[in-house]
């Protein structure tokens, strides 16, 4: 079994609701933490391309960047947690990493010594 992982930041507010109450508005510099596995190389001895890699997720986390995750899909309808978004990129890259790759983990730290990681079912881990 092979593993890649890569590292992204952004920046970003939520309030998220605990136990029917909101918290106030905070921002965070989220790191998130994307781990993609397989059993095989390709012809060129890469699980894949790490820029490809990045690409992808910097796609997905760039409509969060500087924003209220409270008023951004999908968050704009579900609680902004580190586990949702953790989530979120996860279900997001999934279709997008190549045959025989799949995604491992993801998690997302939204301060020093808080993470959450999400771990799609059947994922090897």
């Amino acid at each position: 079994m092979y593993e890649l992982e890569i590292r992204r930041r952004f920046s970003a507010a939520h309030a998220i609701l605990m136990r029917g109450v909101r918290e106030p508005v905070h921002g965070h510099d989220w790191e998130v933490t994307v781990t993609v596995s397989g059993d095989r190389l390709d012809a060129d001895g890469l699980l894949c391309d790490f820029h490809a890699l990045e690409g992808r997720v910097d796609a997905i986390v760039r409509p969060m960047d500087s924003r209220h995750l409270n008023e951004t899909p999908p968050f704009d309808r579900i609680n902004p947690t580190a586990e949702h978004v953790a989530r979120f990129i996860a279900d997001a890259l999934a279709p997008h990493v190549p045959e025989g790759v799949r995604v491992a983990s993801v998690r997302v730290t939204e301060a020093p010594g808080c993470a959450a990681r999400f771990v799609p079912a059947g994922a090897a881990r």
